[in-house]
């Protein structure tokens, strides 16, 4: 048996694994780590090595050659990238939904530092930390400087020997390379969420075919138009090569062995051998950290997004999204696209989205990322030596037979696409059927309307905690439609983070819990006349609220931000953009203290008062505002139900609104033992808990147990 055909038949074992067993191949991710670990051991000394002699070996005149030519080729694969993520839209269905799913989290991205990522002021702390584009900086300039050394052949040669052991270490890992894609096939076929896959079907059908046609034969193809040497022989030669890419996703472990693969088909077609320096071990690390073309196809999900949330995105837009992609797309894609996502004013949320596409997707984008490596290596190398063949026959025949097959694969995927649907938004679906993570406390109940009549109390200025115990039951206000804090769900529940918090409440007060729906403007009044012991129902603390009642400590801190159209975003999240807009209408909630910061913050904005509810978001589909102030946290609950809105905080201003439970004035024992006991809820975890749940949505949806062949099919090991 070869050694492909033990890859291969690693592979399909590991796939069979993983649908036999299910979850219960999730051990396996220990191989697998260890495997992908072991391939990174050596990669990154020899990129460092390989590069100083490769270029340290050349003269000026050579090096000069070598970015001028290689960057014009690598100029060329970045269009034929780019003409493959402008021609995926044709092949999207008609929608009738609108949005994705998210739970949008507000959260500060980090700028890129592109001087630390490309300048490394200590290159031993870029190598231990595997700041690739630091390194090869380092590396190249390094050789730059051996170019005019006398006596650098010395250097060289013992340079060359270290890097021909660390090319022979790598192939003794490279002989465990079928068990390790064993393991890798079989954690990710066990473990990967159907429902996530099924859902973004069409982006990810698309990018695999678009992606298969690059690499498999745009680019193979386009060696055997500039050399002699044949596409088929190619991919005969780096089928290893592109298989462990493929499965471990990972195109910086395989650089070895592509460079290693490069020199053998150059000998086999005439490539004099050479002894250091030879050019695929100069092309491959110099260029490694320009952009690829996986980066490029990365450009397409923005177009997807645009075509899912329907905002339109028209042809004239392309030149500069392609602009503005290369550019960014020197660093990482997860910072580069959410500022593409703004660039291109399609939806924000759906960047949770792209991350989830990323776990198929990425394998695809790095199959298509070696073989654009695989020919900077070949046709590189004859580019540098003066020697392609461009002939006007051969290049007839590629492009004829590429425009065949790229006209095929559009027209299957649009109509397997069509076939299958674009499938539907579930948002507004999974936010409004959240139910309590735990089981409601004993005998809790819900009032339709609030009593006329006080609570009866044991004595005259009892305290809540004697009044409860003394009549045996717990009766808390809440407002309705406070989502995510309390609200009515589709099935009639009421539901929510504070809903949740009291029927804790009642179990460690051992009473029954009576909730009872209070006015949001006449709190302070319920409060007063007894007709409640306490509300709990996302309350902000201000200073007039305070004023006339007790709070407890905050149990939760929010964020000031605004709600707002999708495509204006990046416009409000720019704090001093905002204060130097006139005439800004800032609908904001009808509460004195927060009307107040609004003013203070941005005072040549008019503030329009509206009523905080679920429904906040109304207002912006009137037009009456440009923007609804209200908090991160809550903003984020009601993007589920508006996916077309975003939520937008101004940086760098942060404000802090926190949220209590009030009592009635006279009783300050109840909010001190509120405060003592949602301290004990922040230690136990209940607090995060219910946070991770009801505000960043994890969990949302109930997690079925993933379908296997031991379970589902043999009903074992249930």
């Amino acid at each position: 048996m070869t050694f492909s055909q033990k890859i291969l038949t690693g592979l399909a074992l590991g796939v069979v694994t993983g649908l036999f067993l299910g979850d219960l191949a999730a051990p396996l991710r220990v191989v697998a780590d260890a495997f992908v670990r072991l391939l990174q051991m050596t990669v990154l000394p020899y990129v460092t090595v390989s590069l100083i002699v490769g270029i340290g070996s050349l003269d000026p005149a050579a090096a000069k050659r070598l970015f001028l030519r290689v960057g014009a080729l690598t100029l060329l694969l970045w269009a034929l990238a780019l003409a493959a993520v402008f021609l995926m839209p044709l092949v999207f269905p008609d929608l009738e939904a609108a949005s994705f799913f998210s739970t949008t989290l507000v959260e500060e991205r980090p700028p890129v530092d592109f001087l630390a990522l490309y300048i490394p002021s200590n290159p031993f702390h870029s190598l231990a930390n595997s700041v690739v584009p630091a390194v090869v900086l380092f590396s190249a300039l390094l050789g730059i400087a051996l170019m005019g050394i006398e006596r650098k052949a010395v250097l060289l040669d013992a340079l060359a020997v270290v890097e021909r052991a660390l090319a022979r270490a790598n192939r003794l890992v490279v002989r465990l390379t079928p068990i390790g894609l064993f393991a890798i096939a079989g954690h990710t076929a066990g473990t990967m969420d159907l429902d996530q896959v099924a859902r973004l079907r069409v982006f990810q059908i698309a990018y695999a075919a678009t992606a298969t046609l690059l690499g498999l034969w745009v680019f193979p193809g386009l060696v055997a138009a500039l050399t002699p040497i044949p596409a088929r022989r190619v991919l005969g030669a780096m089928r290893d090569v592109l298989i462990t890419a493929f499965v471990t996703a990972d195109l910086f472990i395989v650089l070895p062995a592509l460079i290693e693969r490069s020199k053998v088909l150059l000998r086999e077609h005439g490539e004099p051998e050479r002894e250091e320096g030879s050019p695929p071990e100069v092309i491959v690390p110099a260029f490694y950290n320009f952009p690829h073309a996986a980066k490029m196809l990365s450009l397409s999900f923005v177009l997807f997004a645009a075509w899912y949330s329907e905002t339109a995105l028209p042809a004239a837009e392309y030149p500069r999204l392609a602009v503005a992609g290369m550019v960014s797309l020197f660093g990482s894609i997860n910072v580069a696209m959410p500022f593409l996502l703004d660039f291109a004013r399609v939806p924000a949320d759906t960047f949770q989205l792209f991350m989830a596409t990323s776990v198929v997707n990425v394998r695809f984008g790095t199959l298509a990322a070696t073989s654009h490596m695989i020919v900077l290596a070949l046709v590189g190398t004859y580019a540098l030596e003066g020697r392609l063949r461009l002939s006007a026959p051969r290049l007839l025949r590629f492009g004829l037979v590429t425009a065949v097959l790229a006209a095929g694969t559009l027209g299957g995927l649009a109509a397997g696409l069509r076939a299958l649907g674009g499938g539907v938004y579930e948002g507004a679906r999974i936010a409004g059927e959240m139910g309590l993570r735990l089981p409601p406390s004993p005998g809790a109940t819900v009032l339709r309307e609030l009593p006329p009549e006080p609570l009866p109390v044991p004595r005259e200025g009892a305290s809540l905690i004697e009044a409860v115990r003394a009549r045996g039951r717990l009766r808390v206000g809440f407002v309705p439609s406070q989502a995510p804090y309390s609200h009515f769900n589709t099935k009639g529940e009421l539901v929510g983070f504070d809903v949740e918090m009291a029927h804790a409440l009642g179990r460690e007060l051992d009473a029954p819990v009576e909730f009872a729906p209070v006015p949001r403007d006449q709190l302070v009044e319920v409060l007063e006349a007894g007709r409640v012991d306490v509300v709990m129902a996302g309350i902000l603390v201000t200073t007039r609220r305070a004023a006339r009642a007790v709070f407890s400590a905050p149990y939760l801190d929010e964020t000031l931000a605004f709600l707002v159209p999708d495509h204006r975003r990046a416009e409000f999240s720019d704090a001093a953009g905002v204060r130097a807009r006139d005439g800004l209408r800032l609908g904001v909630p009808d509460l004195p203290y927060v009307q107040q910061l609004v003013e203070r913050e941005f005072p040549k904005a008019r503030v329009v008062p509206i009523t905080l509810t679920a429904e906040s978001a109304s207002v912006l589909e009137t037009g009456a505002v440009d923007a609804v102030v209200l908090t991160a946290e809550r903003g984020s609950f009601l993007t589920l139900l508006h996916p077309q809105y975003s939520v937008a905080v101004p940086r760098p201003l942060e404000i802090r609104l926190p949220l209590g439970y009030p009592v009635a004035r006279h009783d300050v024992e109840a909010a001190r033992f509120l405060s003592t006991w949602i301290d004990l809820k922040k230690k136990d975890g209940t607090i995060q808990a219910l946070y991770d749940h009801w505000i960043l949505g994890r969990d949302a949806k109930a997690k079925e147990p993933r379908w296997s062949i031991l379970r589902d099919v043999l009903h074992r090991g249930r």
